[in-house]
């Protein structure tokens, strides 16, 4: 299980965006129960996606299907990262250095 900070800027529309940004990410609509949105999706056996306690995080958790291609695991990846860059409003690497500093504080 994985906590995405979310920029402030993008936590106004959080609770519909969490949910909204899987159809247009990876072009499926999820199941959601309980505030989790969850899917399936190539080289993702289950996608856990759900906000945080305090409404400005979303927590991720997920189990990979790794008899899938090559292809199949870019293309899950690509999606995923896609998702995570509309979701919480950082790129990739500001997340990467969020973790960092996470970590590290």
């Amino acid at each position: 299980m994985q906590v995405y900070p979310v920029k402030r800027t993008v936590q106004k529309t959080l609770s519909e965006q969490y949910i909204n940004g899987i159809q247009t990410c990876f072009g499926i609509a999820p199941a959601v129960e309980d505030g989790h949105a969850r899917i399936r999706y190539k080289a993702l056996k289950m996608l856990d996606i759900s906000l945080g306690p305090d409404k400005k995080s979303i927590v991720v958790d997920t189990e990979s299907d790794t008899s899938v291609s090559d292809e199949d695991i870019l293309d899950t990846n690509r999606c995923f990262r896609k998702y995570l860059d509309l979701v919480t409003g950082y790129t990739t690497k500001e997340r990467v250095k969020l973790a960092k500093k996470t970590a590290e504080g």
